[in-house]
């Protein structure tokens, strides 16, 4: 299916089923995010990196408004939807401040091997483990995007996450990435903390 979505660029990547707090302050995202309000429409928040946006993004619903300041700046809560792949940036919109984007929503297969994702899930306790560290969320009948919100990937890690649409290479590249962490001393393993998500 392919359509057209207004889209918030952002250096951040936002997983399927993940909250997310954001502080909207400039004119045309406050005009975006109360579009999505009245109209009950989501929004695209492609990756944006050095060299540009990224691919592939994150279709966000706008959960709450939680609170608005006297300047009209908000503090909102939104939930990833589903991976988008964007096929075109449309620059202006007709009466809008935003930008838009034409998007097509990739197949995207959300069941694994029940055993892969056993030992995933085993890496992860003893990752935290081996940090000292209480797990923020409770790991049965989790999915990928919610055991790699928690392993601390940086961006770069993150998106390669959302560019994958098998769960079993999403599980896989998770078991990689863990089991090469856990070679390091609990030294280096505590800057892991600084990309962990607790939301």
């Amino acid at each position: 299916m392919t359509n057209f979505i207004p889209i918030f660029p952002l250096n951040t990547v936002v997983f399927p089923t993940q909250t997310l707090k954001l502080h909207i302050f400039e004119e045309r995202y406050k005009q975006l995010i109360h579009y999505c309000v009245e109209e009950k429409k989501p929004f695209g928040m492609p990756v944006v990196f050095t060299k540009g946006i990224g691919e592939y993004g994150t279709l966000l619903e706008v959960k709450s408004i939680e609170y608005t300041h006297a300047d009209g700046s908000m503090d909102i809560e939104v939930v990833g939807m589903q991976v988008f792949q964007l096929l075109t940036v449309v620059a202006e919109i007709p009466g809008k401040l935003y930008s838009g984007a034409i998007v097509n929503y990739p197949d995207n297969i959300m069941q694994g091997k029940p055993l892969l994702h056993t030992k995933v899930i085993d890496l992860v306790h003893k990752l935290y483990k081996q940090l000292n560290v209480e797990l923020p969320i409770a790991l049965q009948n989790t999915s990928s995007y919610d055991l790699a919100a928690v392993v601390g990937l940086d961006t770069m890690q993150r998106y390669r996450i959302v560019s994958l649409f098998e769960e079993d290479h999403r599980l896989q590249y998770l078991r990689l990435h863990i089991s090469e962490f856990l070679k390091h001393e609990e030294s280096s393993l505590a800057s892991l903390l600084s990309n962990i998500n607790y939301n």
